[in-house]
């Protein structure tokens, strides 16, 4: 029987390519994010009657109870989440950042996160064989922060909490919970660095990327381990971008 995944921000990039990944391994994947169209083009890629479209909104309770429902009713059970969907703000010095901008960050980053983390929780406590994977996916953010990025410089941060929280609460349930934090995969999103990229040191340098397939990879290793081992926290980034000693 095929494992279940459940990958949010699964119209592009990052979860666009795990998607891919996970069902060209033999997993089903339900397809969650905000946009069917895009959604929709996920799953003509795949090529497969195993991926689920499901639009969903994380920041939305009730989204994201619809979602692991949809996923029950089709698969029955649930053997991963790939906690994926996130989004940013524009640069902007702290003292003229927004609150609508704040709250859309922290809403979509960190509680998209766990509402999708709770929700899994209660399908993988209850399920037979019990228990499931979370992977989360952080930043080299989470380490160290790009100027004018307050939002998703803390948002990335609180993943790593939420990411050993639920790796401890989860032991008693079989439910294991890793954190990816990548650097530079080469997506629609990082197209602008071909432009440049603003330094710590005010500066705008142009930074290598990496294959998004090198991220699909690690995700599909991490996943594809048995509940008695855990990918804790693993770093997946583009070898000569400025991150060790970046600043």
């Amino acid at each position: 029987m095929a494992k279940v995944a459940i990958v949010t921000g699964a119209g592009s990039g990052i979860g666009r390519a795990v998607s891919l990944a996970l069902v060209r391994s033999g997993w089903s994947v339900t397809l969650a994010g905000r946009r069917a169209d895009v959604l929709g083009e996920t799953a003509a890629l795949a090529e497969a009657d195993a991926a689920l479209v499901q639009p969903t909104d994380v920041a939305d309770p009730d989204s994201v109870d619809a979602l692991f429902e949809a996923t029950k009713a089709r698969f029955g059970r649930l053997d991963l989440l790939f906690n994926n969907a996130g989004t940013g703000a524009p640069p902007t010095p702290i003292e003229e950042h927004s609150i609508e901008h704040w709250r859309r960050v922290v809403d979509v980053n960190l509680t998209g996160a766990f509402l999708c983390t709770r929700a899994a929780f209660r399908l993988m406590k209850d399920q037979d064989p019990r228990g499931g994977r979370i992977i989360n996916n952080g930043s080299i953010s989470a380490h160290a922060p790009r100027p004018r990025s307050i939002a998703y410089t803390a948002t990335k941060h609180a993943i790593t909490g939420l990411t050993r929280s639920t790796s401890l609460d989860g032991r008693a349930y079989d439910i294991a919970c890793g954190q990816i934090d990548i650097g530079n995969a080469a997506t629609d999103m990082t197209r602008a660095m071909a432009k440049g990229v603003p330094q710590p040191d005010g500066s705008m340098r142009v930074e290598p990327t990496m294959d998004v397939q090198a991220v699909a990879d690690a995700v599909l290793y991490m996943a594809g381990l048995p509940l008695s081992a855990n990918v804790q926290f693993m770093t997946v980034m583009a070898t000569q971008m400025p991150f060790v000693g970046r600043g």
